[in-house]
């Protein structure tokens, strides 16, 4: 399957646990591309076959990066594309980030068929693994 992994982070280098992340679905045999929300063109993600979202919430409040939102709204149709979104704990308000990004994906169409909140890098690998099963 190939899957499109959106780095949300405010980072342009991609932290480690999205890299296990994407390492973890590309060892199952999954192509796997990360795109930059901040500096990437979400033109290209309609050609994708899932797209999973990885996200770093504030501390306080659980606010989430504009970026993601702007870079989706960009793509054109993503209307009934499956998805996954995924946040890295960091604090009290991890869920309400998390449920901000799923509302910012189910916005456009997207259908989040699974979501997590990611503890550290071995346990985003696990969760790339479950990708497609």
């Amino acid at each position: 399957m190939r899957i499109a992994v959106i780095n949300a982070t405010g980072n342009r280098d991609a932290p480690e646990y999205v890299k296990a992340l994407t390492g973890g679905m590309e060892s199952m045999g999954h192509r796997v591309d990360i795109i930059d929300a901040c500096a990437g063109d979400g033109r290209g993600l309609p050609g994708y076959e899932y797209i999973a979202a990885a996200v770093e919430g504030s501390f306080f409040g659980g606010k989430i990066p504009a970026a993601l939102g702007v870079l989706l709204a960009g793509a054109g149709s993503l209307t009934g594309k499956k998805s996954a979104a995924f946040v890295r704990e960091n604090g009290p308000f991890t869920a309400k980030a998390l449920a901000r990004v799923m509302a910012v994906m189910e916005k456009e169409g997207m259908c989040v068929n699974w979501s997590d909140r990611i503890r550290n890098s071995a346990h985003a690998e696990n969760l790339g693994k479950m990708i497609g099963n």
